[in-house]
């Protein structure tokens, strides 16, 4: 009942909306805000205004763009993936969770965690571990990216 009551509430709080038509010319266009925040990276400059480094952040945004994004943070270095189902595994989904720690491009300023989650018996999810060498392998490739972008934008550094 409570749930017919919100539903309703909710319909009728739309409804009220109509008003008159909107012009499509008075609309702004859509920004992405994920992909351009890393530009706030000037020339050679390997920061980002909120002081991690741009290059580590760019690398990892490049490196997990085949998962779904569920939150990503310039500012504060965390990225955060929905569930991604691998196309022929259809019983087993992961998830992860990358944080930039620091305003250099080091091995160790950028940390990764993996989920992985199987399927039971066709029904519920359950969290099981994942390779041992798969939060490593896709840091070595966010690395891998980062440096391709550093050398890209001359910082030989």
């Amino acid at each position: 009942m409570v749930l017919s009551l919100l539903a309703v509430m909710t319909v009728g709080g739309l409804a009220g909306c109509g008003g008159k038509p909107r012009d499509p010319s008075s609309l702004t266009l859509p920004r992405n805000h994920l992909l351009g925040v890393d530009r706030g990276a000037q020339g050679g400059d390997d920061q980002l205004r909120g002081g991690v480094n741009a290059y580590l952040w760019r690398g990892a945004i490049d490196t997990l763009s085949f998962m779904p994004m569920a939150s990503a943070d310039a500012q504060g270095g965390v990225i955060l993936t929905d569930w991604y189902q691998p196309p022929g595994a259809q019983d087993e989904r992961f998830k992860i969770a990358a944080y930039v720690l620091d305003r250099r491009l080091r091995s160790d300023a950028i940390r990764l965690s993996v989920f992985r989650q199987t399927r039971i018996n066709g029904g519920e999810w359950e969290d099981t571990p994942a390779a041992p060498n798969t939060a490593a392998d896709i840091t070595a490739r966010i690395l891998e990216r980062a440096r391709q972008l550093r050398a890209e934008n001359g910082g030989g550094k």
